[in-house]
């Protein structure tokens, strides 16, 4: 049985471990919730983007359009994973990335070349471990993603995929459903149906577009043409839609880190408790066996 100073010393060393997980557990708290109104001010232009492509899509939606073609052949795919900069938030990173990685082995099983855009320090180095380089990668700023980041990717597939270059897009990342729960979505941006540029007809709490019903009006009339109006709020649209994936998970990863550290902060509360005991257990059986010398002595110079 461990020594009362060996008991000693772990607990010393669980309590500061219980303070830092309970200070990054308070500071992922007071920041949760402006990532999430920043997210949720996003809302509205991203809804409002949303409704216009659908009124137009409904009304001129035509394959001519270089991001509404479907390539006849799958031979490459883009994958763009949102995760964080920094650890310890439980499965935030390591899910999509393993997910992702799946992806990439399955269809370079099936002759499908794979690229990969990431977004935050820890999916870049996990891919580039795993000879996996990122054609574009974006670190330092996860937990304040900017508009100039959305931009760059979304140029990037809208290049590649008018080129061919690119023959399917998704998008993995983490949805901050509220300051506690969070939810893995995976959205694919190209090649984008008639059927996913449908109108909310009911508040979407920043689902992905791919779960909402759909219900558009096509009574507008387009001056010029609505294939051509089309053309131009494509652009627009992935801007947007990556944008807000970006804040949404910002949100997202305040959320895990919190209930992370809080479920730290319980063990270590759980573990520091077992170690009490012991330590009580431990210095009680010294004290009994320590009486129980001094008795013994004591009988004996009696008996001298």
């Amino acid at each position: 049985m461990a020594n009362l100073r060996e008991i000693q010393r772990r607990m010393s060393s669980i309590k500061s471990t219980m303070q830092i997980t309970r200070t990054m557990e308070m500071i992922s708290t007071a920041r949760i919730q402006r990532a999430l109104a920043r997210a949720e001010q996003a809302e509205p232009y991203k809804d409002a983007i949303t409704r216009m492509l659908a009124n137009v899509a409904e009304a001129g939606f035509t394959t001519g359009q270089p991001l509404l073609a479907k390539h006849a052949e799958e031979r490459s795919a883009l994958f763009i994973v949102v995760a964080s900069d920094k650890g310890l938030a439980g499965g935030f990173n390591i899910v999509p990335q393993r997910a992702v990685e799946a992806e990439v082995r399955r269809l370079k099983a099936q002759g499908v070349s794979s690229s990969i855009i990431t977004c935050g320090r820890k999916p870049t180095e996990y891919f580039t471990y795993r000879k996996m380089a990122p054609v574009m990668s974006f670190v330092g700023i996860s937990s304040e993603p900017n508009q100039d980041q959305a931009d760059r990717i979304a140029s990037y597939v809208m290049r590649g995929y008018a080129r061919g270059e690119i023959d399917r897009v998704v998008l993995y990342y983490w949805h901050a459903r509220n300051r506690v729960e969070q939810t893995q979505v995976i959205e694919q941006l190209l090649p984008i149906t008639k059927e996913q540029l449908t109108m909310p007809n009911k508040p979407r709490e920043r689902e992905a577009l791919s779960r909402v019903e759909g219900h558009a009006y096509t009574d507008f009339a387009f001056d010029p043409s609505a294939e051509e109006v089309l053309g131009k709020l494509m652009p627009a649209y992935f801007r947007t839609v990556i944008f807000h994936a970006l804040l949404d998970s910002a949100a997202a990863e305040h959320g895990a880190r919190r209930r992370a550290m809080q479920s730290a902060t319980d063990n270590a509360q759980e573990v520091l408790g077992n170690l009490e005991r012991t330590f009580n257990r431990v210095r009680q059986g010294s004290i009994t066996t320590e009486l129980n010398e001094i008795i013994g002595g004591a009988s004996a110079l009696e008996d001298n």
